[in-house]
């Protein structure tokens, strides 16, 4: 089971590694750029309002099917015709609940017209993870990681052609930079189908009104845990432009995007691990097999990015994002990616306990915990954001991040009893304090800051080996094991 998750995980890391820094640094940045802050802040807010009420595209029945799926690989061709048809109901709910509410917060004209568009994308988009949620769930793990990147492949084509090749005279609009993810997007869906429908030998579409009410009823504790995890991971920009006046709040909206883009970056890369890793943990706590190992590996590895990351990213925070927007004053930004870099170490331990609860089923304990980081983020906002403006969301994220993690933790640890590693917890302390020295010393090096930052790198990366964090003679040990019990 390792080996498939060290092959796999490869595997995604090099896809999405190629594609997406290309599709957040030289597509995203460069709308952003052309359009400006403001106009770009009014999109990004849009565009995380719409993620508010999500779930209502899904009620959490891709991670309850993720689940489901891999601990019952029989029932695919029984639930995939119903729950084709009870998506299609929830689409309309989440279009009038989204804009009902965009109403009653004032959105208008040309607000609620994006709005339109990007709900559309949105219930696309839960449609294609609801798809690969049956490839990973029948550990088709090659086949989903192509399909997680064909869409920002075909949205880096679409928008490289609109913004470089010279096919109209028109200033680019931020409306065509929606429409072409619009695009990516049915395409995308259409080939993640084919492969479905393939392997659940559909034959029609039925409505079911007692399956309805059982896919609803086993599915709502996903539902209530991933509706509230979008309202703390996404309700920030929101806030920011409620509670400031125009035109501050759209401006302080494009200014928490431009810190936010290479943290959603990072936060991306960690996602990879939970979808690889919830599929797996789900067939290891069915079988009753041993889980440590693969819990300590994937913690390992997220914990030496997301510290190097971190670390990093407050050393040479004015550097980084003076490279990405160097016509612009960064100072604020900067401090803002200084900041919600550290909750990245936060989301990965999330992304690897988290998902550790939601394999076993403790979802429950996952909703309490949620609720408690909302309400948490939302005091914060409410107090910091009229004083401080967009760095106050940047803490109310970190803080809510961080009490999360924590929390999972000691639950986890209630749950499956682990043995308390003192040797390796201190390996961990030890990497992050030499991590900070070494980034200290970083700046002082006589080159240019870009090669004092891959030496910093460099250095990060020698000293997790040193310490044990990972092996590369394990990682190909495991990966020439032979393997029995699974297949792709």
């Amino acid at each position: 089971m390792q080996r498939k998750f060290i092959t796999n995980l490869i595997l995604l890391l090099s896809l999405n590694l190629l594609i997406k820094p290309f599709w957040i640094l030289g597509i995203d940045r460069s709308v952003q750029n052309l359009v400006g802050l403001e106009e770009y802040g009014f999109y990004f807010v849009v565009f995380n309002f719409s993620f508010l009420f999500n779930i209502m595209l899904d009620l959490g029945i891709t991670n309850f099917n993720n689940r489901n799926i891999a601990q019952h690989k029989q029932l695919l061709n029984k639930h995939f015709s119903g729950i084709i048809t009870v998506r299609f109901f929830l689409a309309f709910l989440y279009v009038g609940v989204t804009f009902v509410a965009a109403l009653i917060n004032g959105f208008k004209g040309e607000q609620l017209y994006l709005l339109g568009w990007i709900a559309f994308n949105q219930f696309l988009l839960s449609t294609i993870l609801y798809l690969r949620s049956n490839l990973s769930g029948l550990l088709m793990l090659r086949t989903d990681s192509l399909i997680s990147v064909l869409d920002r492949l075909l949205m880096i084509i679409f928008c490289a052609v609109l913004l470089w090749g010279n096919v109209t005279d028109q200033a680019f609009r931020i409306e065509w930079f929606v429409y072409a993810q619009t695009a990516a997007y049915v395409i995308t869906a259409m080939i993640a189908l084919s492969v479905v429908i393939v392997k659940a030998k559909f034959k029609r579409v039925y409505w079911n009104w007692p399956f309805f009410v059982m896919i609803v009823k086993q599915s709502l504790p996903f539902a209530t845990l991933v509706l509230m995890m979008s309202f703390y991971n996404r309700i920030d920009p929101v806030l920011i432009q409620r509670i400031l006046p125009d035109p501050v709040g759209d401006i302080q909206a494009g200014v928490y995007a431009e810190a936010f883009r290479l943290f959603d970056a990072s936060n991306q890369i960690a996602y990879l691990f939970a979808v690889l890793l919830l599929p797996i943990f789900s067939h290891l706590i069915k079988n009753k097999k041993p889980i440590v190992h693969i819990v300590k590996l994937a913690f390992s590895l997220l914990f030496t990015v997301s510290v190097t990351a971190a670390i990093t990213s407050y050393f040479y925070s004015y550097e980084i994002m003076s490279l990405l927007y160097p016509e612009r004053d960064v100072s604020e930004s900067s401090t803002i990616f200084s900041i919600i870099m550290f909750g990245f170490i936060a989301i990965s331990g999330i992304y690897v306990f988290g998902t550790l609860l939601t394999a076993n089923g403790s979802l429950k304990q996952l909703n309490i915990i949620a609720a408690f980081a909302i309400s948490l983020n939302l005091l914060i906002n409410i107090i910091l954001i009229p004083q401080i403006q967009a760095i106050g969301s940047a803490y109310a994220s970190l803080s809510a991040q961080w009490v999360s993690v924590i929390f999972q933790l000691i639950i986890v640890q209630r749950i499956f009893r682990f043995r308390i590693n003192i040797p390796y917890l201190a390996s961990l302390l030890i990497f992050a304090g030499l991590v900070v020295v070494g980034a200290w010393f970083s700046r002082d090096l006589p080159f240019d800051w870009k090669i004092n930052l891959l030496c910093m790198l460099g250095y990060a990366f020698v000293l997790a080996a040193m310490l044990r964090l990972f092996s590369i003679k394990s990682f190909i040990s495991i990966i020439r094991e032979r393997e029995s019990d699974l297949t792709d």
